[in-house]
């Protein structure tokens, strides 16, 4: 493993028996100089907390912006999506464990400037640039740039995220971000703390935050577990408080589990419960309830809340129906659909391009 070194952060104090402890998640890791938080990408060196990833990623690749999930942020277009290595929850379920769980730096074979990427994305012609694969809190200095140089040349950005970030650090990495998707990965503190070894209060205030203290566009995903987070009674209580505390306009996308990572002995998620999760979701009042990692034409659809009209159909990441005005508004009934709407929908579709960037930018 590389010696700690790296980018100097902000979000840190120093305790009384010499070691700091970093202030980004709710982790709060103790360190001595040369070591590393459970992040991995953030570690002590002398005597302050650094970010050993600036400038670096496990890749790079041009996705429809529905596969984030984000149904209702600039439907049909594409985005450049990009992650590090890393990550400060320990899912046992975790999908992309190969990048989030590397300890190999040989992973992170990627390096791009924050320009260099905002420059591709825009030639790509990528309506947005997406932190994901694993979560942008834990690089959260390099995410701020990229944004910052996304928005310089007319781009959006975009968090994928478990919301597992601090009070401290929350308004600085959300005032970057133009729109989220948010894991809320069950409704229990027992599933949280023994299946991801986290907590679930952080990530409901950083969700009640997001709702009530900024502009930036949100949608849920819950990846549904047989026998560990998708009973009625955790859905309904789940939808409940999403209506009550969130409003009904959150989308919330409803996933898939597959065995993986250090959970091989659950089978995979039936569509009926995805099914069922949606329809509990719909009956307490979410408003846009949405199935995923499955083929469900029904479940992917956007429907308006007011009048029942198909408004975007999709069949997987394709939009297959569009019947609404350029600002986002029904044209049946005249209601508004929730999200962020600019013109025509996009015409990606389901394409993935994989894309490789060097520091002065693409090769």
């Amino acid at each position: 493993m590389e010696p700690v070194t790296g980018t100097p952060t902000t979000y840190w104090h120093r305790l009384a028996d010499g070691r700091v402890q970093c202030d980004v998640c709710p982790r709060a890791c103790k360190l001595q100089d040369g070591q590393r938080g459970l992040c991995f990408v953030r570690g002590a060196a002398d005597g302050q907390i650094v970010l050993t990833t600036y400038g670096r990623s496990s890749g790079f690749c041009v996705d429809p912006i529905e596969k984030k999930p984000l149904n209702h942020f600039l439907p049909g277009t594409p985005v450049l999506s990009f992650g590090t290595a890393g990550c400060n929850l320990a899912c046992k379920f975790c999908q992309n464990w190969d990048i989030s769980k590397s300890r190999e730096w040989d992973t992170l074979a990627d390096a791009a400037s924050p320009d260099a990427i905002a420059e591709a994305a825009q030639r790509l012609g990528c309506r947005s640039v997406a932190f994901t694969y694993n979560d942008p809190v834990i690089f959260m200095e390099y995410a701020i740039d990229v944004a910052d140089a996304c928005h310089a040349r007319g781009l959006k950005a975009v968090a994928v995220t478990a919301g597992y970030i601090t009070a401290a650090a929350r308004p600085e990495f959300f005032a970057h971000m133009d729109a989220a998707n948010v894991d809320l990965k069950g409704f229990t503190e027992d599933f949280y703390r023994d299946v991801c070894a986290a907590e679930l209060a952080p990530v409901l205030d950083t969700l009640r935050y997001l709702k009530h203290e900024t502009g930036v566009w949100f949608e849920l995903t819950t990846l549904l577990i047989p026998g560990l987070n998708d009973s009625d009674a955790e859905l309904d209580a789940m939808t409940r408080w999403v209506v009550a505390e969130l409003g009904p306009d959150v989308p919330m996308h409803f996933t898939a589990f597959h065995p993986d990572y250090k959970m091989l002995d659950r089978p995979p998620t039936p569509a009926a419960t995805l099914s069922r999760a949606r329809r509990i979701a719909l009956a307490n009042g979410v408003r846009y309830a949405y199935t995923g990692n499955v083929h469900d034409e029904a479940g992917g659809t956007t429907h308006c809340h007011n009048c029942g009209q198909r408004l975007i159909g999709r069949d997987w990441y394709t939009l297959t129906a569009w019947h609404l005005t350029d600002d986002g508004q029904c044209r049946q009934c005249g209601a508004t659909c929730a999200g962020v709407f600019d013109g025509p929908p996009g015409r990606w579709g389901a394409r993935r391009q994989p894309v490789r960037l060097a520091m002065a930018g693409a090769v």
